[in-house]
């Protein structure tokens, strides 16, 4: 019986039925950027030997003068040392999904298991997501413009001035070698153009910049997946998961070498219920994060109050 039809007094609404659709209702998941900027080379070798990576790393090499004389002439010779950072999956989460024999057979929705498992999935990829954004705590004080206590008021007037200062700040710390409105020519990720994330907000303030580059204006020009287009160099990626408060939002820079991630999905499990007719289906993943390369990153914290304003037209 429908309670619908009844309530609208249909004719005969004790026999109308009410269905439900086969097609699951699409939810409005955040968006995630963060796989995409981060440096997963480390990945593979945790998966095979452990929870734990030490990335080894030599200092510089000093350049002296050179003469033939005699007595001060030669070479210098040094002892060039080196440093260690540690990479640890020191982060776990877990689901678990009870499934019913009665709403496998019932609800007519093919595999359902497996669209139950996709959703844990993209639970989980939004933690992620949150995790390694949030090493805009990393961001050394030279490459931060802005505080939380005064933000850079963003505007479609200034807002290509911000995007520059990130860049500029990236190519002061030879964290890439050339910046321009181009991109590069090779596929390979790692030489990818450096990145900036950017949440809706300060997208709808970018888009009104005229030197904003759309991705649909951007030619034969290679953008990475999930790009909306570039400006000052920068390949511009959305994300609602940045760190936010009220109308300041804060805005990361850089290249895929600064922050490595690794992750594994240690274990998934089906397992028949003891109590009910149906299966526990569970899940475990181990990730971890370390910003091995605080200079390639730049950020900057912006008041965004500008995006609710409509100009008249």
């Amino acid at each position: 019986m429908s309670e619908n039809a009844t309530s609208l007094k249909r004719q005969a609404g004790g026999i109308i039925p009410e269905l439900w659709s086969l097609t699951l209702n699409k939810k409005l998941d955040k968006s995630g950027v963060g796989m995409k900027i981060v440096n997963k080379i480390f990945e593979a070798e945790i998966k095979h030997y452990g929870d734990t990576v030490h990335i080894g790393e030599l200092g510089d090499v000093t350049i002296s003068d050179y003469s033939e004389d005699s007595s001060t002439g030669g070479v210098t010779y040094q002892r060039v040392d080196a440093t260690t950072q540690t990479l640890k999956l020191d982060q776990s989460k877990a689901f678990g999904i009870f499934l019913s024999d009665i709403t496998i057979q019932q609800s007519q929705i093919k595999d359902l298991q497996k669209r139950f498992e996709k959703r844990a999935k993209t639970a989980i990829d939004l933690v992620k997501d949150t995790y390694i954004l949030s090493s805009f705590a990393d961001i050394q004080e030279d490459n931060l413009l802005g505080t939380d206590e005064v933000p850079i008021t963003l505007t479609k007037d200034n807002v290509y001035s911000v995007f520059s200062w990130l860049a500029m700040k990236l190519k002061e710390n030879n964290a890439i070698e050339n910046l321009d409105d181009t991109v590069s020519k090779d596929n390979n990720p790692k030489d990818s153009l450096p990145y900036v994330v950017i949440n809706p907000r300060v997208e709808s303030i970018l888009r009104q910049s005229p030197d904003f580059v759309h991705a649909t204006d951007a030619g034969d020009k290679l953008l990475r997946e999930g790009s909306i287009g570039a400006i000052a160099g920068l390949d511009v990626l959305v994300s609602t998961n940045l760190p936010t408060t009220e109308n300041k939002v804060k805005i990361m820079a850089g290249i895929n070498d600064a922050i490595a991630f690794a992750g594994n999905i240690s274990n998934i499990e089906v397992i028949r219920d003891e109590k009910f007719f149906g299966d526990n289906i569970r899940g475990l993943y181990v990730y971890g994060k370390k910003t091995i390369l605080p200079n390639a990153l730049a950020g900057a914290i912006v008041n965004v109050e500008a995006a609710d304003t409509v100009a008249s037209a």
